[in-house]
This record gives structure tokens, C-alpha cells and sequence, in this order.
């Protein structure tokens, strides 16, 4: 949860789950004896998905950036649990399914923003909606966007270098040796269900418009899959933006490349129209 001090001011923050707080910017609820349709229930509703590991202050900086749009962010934090054994992260994906069909956010356009192995996050939500997509049919409509910064996407290999590289970096070797040990030990448990996953994130049932961040020289987010991954999502309707930079850091675009990650964020924005022209990032 992000701390008090590093929160913009009018934003009040709700935790709702575990993993999963609201941080609501200057909220105005619905007052009594009037209709429950109110501005600040068709307010965009961003989707926020942190790196493993991410300290709160960091993931403050993103959020500040919708707060000046507008925007409230809902942030979902993952455990490795939930990559060790699958069916727990299958699990926090139906949660926060049900979340996002629940009467308090039903009216709300959204927008999505995956960070690293926030991607497979969102990728376990995907599973359930590929299942009955008529049933998530109104959810996978109200995705206006998509953002994705440093995707894991490649193959099983580069999930344990994510997973060694952002929690146990000292053991960062063994750590992935013992990751492939047991994804192999356990395969119908853990690698038949990766590959579920990646399966639909390729074949997503969202068509919103999506933007990636990537560089070269990411030993944890490929940028040849990256680039793939885009193509074939392009090829399939899906309105493409990418932007590379040949030597930056995994998860830390923002900090190494302020000025074009914000100019192409914000021109990916307000190409969506979910907030006024004159709106300032």
C-alpha cells in the first residue's frame, strides 16, 4: 500500500483486498435520494498491475500520473505464490474478475497497466474471461486501453530470470536453477497452466488499443517476443504502439527515459478519449 506521504493530495486510498487497493481521486459520492449515475461513476478506472517487488513508492510515481488526469487507480499486487502454483494465481485473477463486475465499478471504462510479471497477472484474468467470454463480455468491452511496460514474455526460461532477477537478485542463479527444477517436477501443476496463459494472452478476447515499452537490452522481457507478440495482435485489429529504446532498464523506462515515456503515454492517452484534450500529464 502506498504510503500516506507519497499519496498526491485529495487522494484517499481503500483497501479492498489482501492485494487490492482503490486509491480514489477526490471521490464524490452519489447523495442521497438522487440517481446513482453520477460523473464520478463513468470516471475512468485504471488497472494498475506492479512488478514483483515493487516498493510503494514507486508505484506511487505511475499512479500520480493518472491522479493528474483524472483517473482512480486500482492496484493489484501478486505474490510469487501465485507463480509457483498457478491455480492460486488462477484464483486472484477470479477475484478480481468479480471485483471489476461488482456494482461499485460496472459503469467504468478501464485501462489497463501491466508491469514485468504483472502481465501474467493479467493474463490469469484472461483464462477465466476466454472461458465464458459472453458472460465477461461487458468487462472486456469497458477495456479501453492497454499499457504494458516490460513485459516477461518469452519463454519458460525467461519466467524464472523474472522471478530470480526481482526477488532474490544475490541468488539470482540459483534461484533460477531451482525455479526450472521444480516448474519441471511439477509440470502438470505449473508449466501446462504458463502455457494455458500465454496461450490466451496471445489470442487475447480484449481488443483495445495497446501500448508497449521494451528495450534491447532486457534480459527479462525479450524484445523479439515483444515485438512478435505485437504484430500478431496488430494483424488481429488490435490499434498498435510500441516504443523501444535500445539500452534501458527492466520496469525503470520511466526513470531512465522520462520525457518520451510520458510524451508517448500521453499521446496514447488521449488517443483513447477517456480524458479532456487539455488535461496535462
Amino acid at each position: 500500500m502506498i504510503p500516506r506521504p507519497a499519496l498526491s493530495s485529495g487522494i484517499t486510498a481503500h483497501r479492498l483486498y489482501k492485494n487490492i487497493t482503490l486509491y480514489m481521486n477526490e471521490p464524490k459520492p452519489p447523495v442521497a435520494g438522487r440517481s446513482s449515475l453520477t460523473s464520478w461513476d463513468h470516471k475512468p478506472l485504471t488497472l494498475m498491475l506492479p512488478w514483483l517487488g515493487s516498493r510503494p513508492q514507486a508505484v506511487a510515481k505511475y499512479c500520480d500520473i493518472y491522479f493528474r488526469s483524472g483517473f482512480d487507480v486500482l492496484v493489484v499486487e501478486s505474490e510469487v505464490k501465485d507463480f509457483l502454483w498457478p491455480r492460486w494465481g488462477l484464483d486472484h485473477g477470479k477475484t478480481l474478475l468479480d471485483l471489476l463486475q461488482s456494482e461499485r465499478f460496472t459503469t467504468r471504462p478501464l485501462l489497463v497497466h501491466a508491469f514485468s510479471i504483472g502481465g501474467y497477472t493479467f493474463a490469469q484474468l484472461l483464462v477465466h474471461i476466454s472461458k465464458d467470454e459472453h458472460k465477461y463480455e461487458a468487462v472486456t468491452k469497458r477495456i479501453k486501453g492497454q499499457v504494458y511496460d516490460s513485459l516477461v514474455v518469452g519463454t519458460l526460461d525467461h519466467m524464472a530470470v523474472g522471478l530470480s532477477k526481482t526477488m532474490f537478485p544475490r541468488w539470482e542463479t540459483l534461484v533460477k536453477e531451482i525455479s526450472l527444477l521444480y516448474f519441471n517436477i511439477f509440470k502438470r501443476q505449473t508449466v501446462d497452466y504458463f502455457n494455458a496463459s500465454i496461450d490466451v494472452f496471445w489470442n487475447t478476447p480484449v481488443t483495445a488499443p495497446a501500448l508497449f515499452y521494451f528495450c534491447e537490452n532486457d534480459l527479462m522481457s525479450d524484445a523479439q517476443t515483444v515485438e512478435r507478440l505485437s504484430g500478431y495482435w496488430q494483424k488481429n485489429g488490435i490499434e498498435i504502439t510500441t516504443k523501444k529504446w535500445e539500452v534501458s532498464k527492466h520496469a525503470g523506462h520511466l526513470k531512465m527515459h522520462p520525457e518520451e515515456y510520458l510524451s508517448t503515454f500521453n499521446s496514447f492517452l488521449q488517443s483513447l478519449q477517456l480524458v479532456p484534450l487539455k488535461a496535462k500529464m
